[in-house]
């Protein structure tokens, strides 16, 4: 086991973390990173749960700065809150106004927020237009990963044509419906019918240079399990490309425009993590010796180092952290983290390991030592 430091950066008795691996935690200095933040565990979030949103001095004994508050949130997932790419100062979370859920930009120098009328999913490389999925949806087809409070008004329709993936604006707020999920229900699909069975969409992500985005295509028939297939778009919604269609695609990461890195299904390796072109029909295992298992992946910067993590294995529900040498093939450990067996179902805390801009940082959310909270890393000597 590799000896890498590692530090709380929070404390209770509130419980504290940041969510999903694909958003920058950390401001363009590394100095600064950002949490949330909530006084329970253990159930789903109501209506009128909300929590706070802080900022992290890591340079000035971890001192927590409150900065905007939510009532649109999930465990796995969070607010979506970010640093706007391409901004030192602007930080971005979705919020409920009224019958809506909305994005919030704080300008964290100033003070000075505003609000745009969509929740956003992902945002580009250049920070000036969003990704947008409907919420509500993603609720009422896997509660946990949407919000609270607002119902979805096609609950009852299998594959609507008015909700989808919007296109928004961060400067003016304006929005278009760029690919709706009746227009993706519609697309072949090799292995079965998918006629009688519900869809949506969820885990968009824009590429590196902010060309394209991946989505998911999820669909269940009635109470059955969920069946995805990865799938990117240009920022126009156009030219859409069935990259894995074998129903099982799971957490991913761009390696670069051309190339995504995800855990899957294919029948040359079955379950493992592979290196998908985007479109062209090429799939390649990697790391099939070292990255066993499914895990929340990203390319630390230049590309030569995946960060990845583990859900709790074993009856001791070990959850490991590691990097992975893609030349070498090789695997360093940096810990391996005890998931208390009460966190499980949607209110489980993956470590969801997040790198900052340096690279040689990673925070992790832990409920090792009693409770949810989140952890620094050192993995500068590994590199």
């Amino acid at each position: 086991m590799q000896d890498v430091p590692m530090r709380p950066v929070t404390a209770g008795p509130k419980f504290h973390w940041f969510g999903y691996y694909d958003k920058w935690q950390f401001d363009p200095s590394d100095r600064y990173a950002l949490g949330m933040e909530v006084d329970f565990e253990g159930r789903s979030p109501r209506p009128d749960d909300e929590i706070g949103l802080g900022l992290i001095d890591l340079e000035d004994g971890d001192r927590w700065s409150e900065i905007g508050r939510t009532q649109a949130w999930c465990w796995q997932q969070g607010c979506m809150l970010q640093w706007r790419p391409g901004s030192a100062c602007e930080v971005v979370w979705n919020a409920r106004e009224g019958d809506a859920f909305v994005c919030r930009v704080l300008d964290v120098d100033s003070g000075r927020s505003r609000t745009l009328p969509r929740a956003v999913y992902s945002l580009s490389p250049d920070g000036k237009t969003a990704v947008c999925a409907d919420f509500r949806r993603i609720q009422d087809m896997r509660p946990g990963y949407g919000y609270a409070g607002l119902p979805d008004p096609n609950a009852g329709v299998l594959a609507p044509d008015d909700v989808g993936i919007w296109a928004q604006d961060m400067d003016t707020g304006a929005s278009e419906l760029i690919v709706s999920v009746a227009q993706i229900a519609a697309l072949p699909y090799p292995h079965g019918d998918l006629s009688a069975a519900k869809h949506y969409f969820n885990h968009l992500l824009f590429s590196p240079d902010g060309t394209r985005f991946i989505f998911l295509h999820r669909w269940r028939f009635g109470d059955g399990p969920f069946h995805t297939r990865m799938l990117t778009a240009a920022l126009d919604g156009t030219d859409v490309r069935v990259v894995d269609d074998y129903g099982k695609t799971s957490h991913f990461i761009w390696r670069d425009p051309a190339h995504i890195l995800a855990w899957s299904w294919h029948p040359s390796a079955e379950s493992a993590f592979y290196l998908y072109g985007d479109g062209d029909g090429q799939v390649e295992p990697v790391g099939q010796g070292a990255m066993r298992v499914n895990g929340h992946c990203t390319y630390l910067p230049g590309g030569r180092w995946v960060l990845n993590d583990t859900y709790p294995l074993g009856e001791a529900r070990t959850q490991e952290l590691y990097l992975y040498d893609v030349a070498s093939d090789r695997r360093a450990e940096l810990g391996a983290l005890t998931a208390p067996a009460e966190y499980t179902d949607e209110w489980r805390c993956d470590l969801h390991p997040r790198a900052n801009r340096a690279g040689t940082q990673v925070m992790v959310d832990s409920a090792h030592a009693g409770g949810r909270q989140m952890y620094l890393l050192d993995v500068s000597e590994i590199l």
